[in-house]
């Protein structure tokens, strides 16, 4: 294991030792810890206070950017499909973990799984439902008024 996922499970096991989950990531840069985190569900009624999440974040506020390129994440535990999400969204080169989706569900932290399995059906065929309500007038889309704004300046 290389020393920057031996950091990542350190906060894991530092995080079960605080009655949390076994989720702790850690973002690096240039050879630079830049962000850490660790699952603060327990702390906090906030179900986006996932590890990657919150190491983003406070690597972002650090660099003052939302982009990302040029770091890696190291993370305890295979990301969810939110963590995916917003590490791609930030432009993060790539991430490493150390424990699986199957390792999370033979312990009984499943969640992830049923998300993942989700996403792969048909938007009508999904358990998590998203249904468009288009904005009828232009001039009251927001997308059409910030396109309006950043290419008639």
């Amino acid at each position: 294991m290389n020393k920057w996922m031996e950091r990542a499970v350190e906060l894991a096991l530092e995080n079960v030792a605080q009655r949390g989950q076994p989720f702790g990531a850690i973002l690096v840069k240039d050879g630079e810890i830049i962000g850490e985190g660790v699952n603060e569900l327990h702390l906090r009624p906030d179900s986006t206070g996932h590890a990657e999440l919150l190491a983003l974040r406070r690597a972002q506020e650090k660099l003052n950017s939302i982009d990302l390129r040029g770091t890696v994440m190291y993370a305890s535990g295979a990301p969810c499909p939110m963590c995916f999400g917003a590490m791609a969204m930030a432009g993060i080169d790539k991430a490493y973990f150390a424990n699986s989706l199957a390792d999370a569900i033979a312990v009984g932290l499943g969640r992830s799984s049923e998300v993942y399995a989700d996403l792969q059906k048909t938007d009508t065929d999904r358990v998590f439902q998203m249904i468009q309500l288009p904005v009828e007038d232009e001039e009251k889309n927001p997308m059409h008024v910030w396109y309006k704004k950043h290419n008639n300046d």
